[in-house]
């Protein structure tokens, strides 16, 4: 089966897209409002894009009225943020924060959850996480007919939950996923928890 992205509308590109592109990370990012509350939101076209500096992207998409999402504006507006990584027992919590709410509304609040100052950041992270980067603005670029917001994030620093870190032989810091236990983005209204590890040497 081939699937001819030119015969479809944008709503059915999406939808084909993002069951497919899979498993996709979710970045659950927390960023302060003109309200001086915090707003959080997961999304996941996310990533990881360079080293050198440390840049991470999160593309945004509008509101359904059209708006931008509070998450766009904030960043724009206040330029750091704090991108999470949830885990499978963060899994309701995550999905309940992706609701429309007024701009004034803190998902924090309306969900009852807890946040701790985060080192490198203005902005505190979610305590139950168990990884948060630090990040600020370092390029929003607008691409597509909606348009999307592309949002690069400048990393500052990662906190990292000392009971997912270890040693690898040589004496290097390794995380251990199984113990981050990821949650990831599939299609239509389903997650993936983490599963089976199983390691390949990359050839030279």
């Amino acid at each position: 089966m081939y699937i001819d992205f030119k015969a479809l509308d944008p709503m059915q590109v999406y939808v084909t897209m993002t069951q497919t592109v899979i498993p996709r990370p979710i970045a659950w990012v927390l960023s302060e409002n003109a309200h001086a509350r915090y707003n959080l939101a997961p999304f996941s076209y996310f990533n990881a894009v360079c080293s050198e500096p440390p840049l991470i992207m999160i593309s945004v998409g509008k509101k359904p009225d059209g708006v931008y999402k509070d998450t766009r504006v904030n960043i724009e507006k206040r330029r750091d943020f704090v991108v999470h990584i949830a885990h499978r027992g963060l899994l309701d919590p995550m999905n309940q924060s992706s609701a429309t709410l007024p701009a004034e509304v803190s998902e924090l609040d309306e969900l009852g959850l807890d946040t701790v100052a985060l080192q490198g950041s203005r902005l505190p992270r979610l305590v139950d996480c168990r990884i948060a980067f630090a990040c600020e603005c370092y390029e929003i670029k607008e691409i597509g007919g909606v348009p999307q917001s592309l949002i690069l994030g400048l990393v500052h620093g990662v906190h990292v939950d000392d009971a997912v870190v270890s040693k690898d032989a040589k004496g290097r810091l390794k995380i251990l996923a199984d113990r981050v236990d990821p949650l990831a983005r599939l299609g239509a209204s389903e997650f993936m928890t983490f599963g089976g590890i199983e390691t390949r040497v990359r050839p030279k």
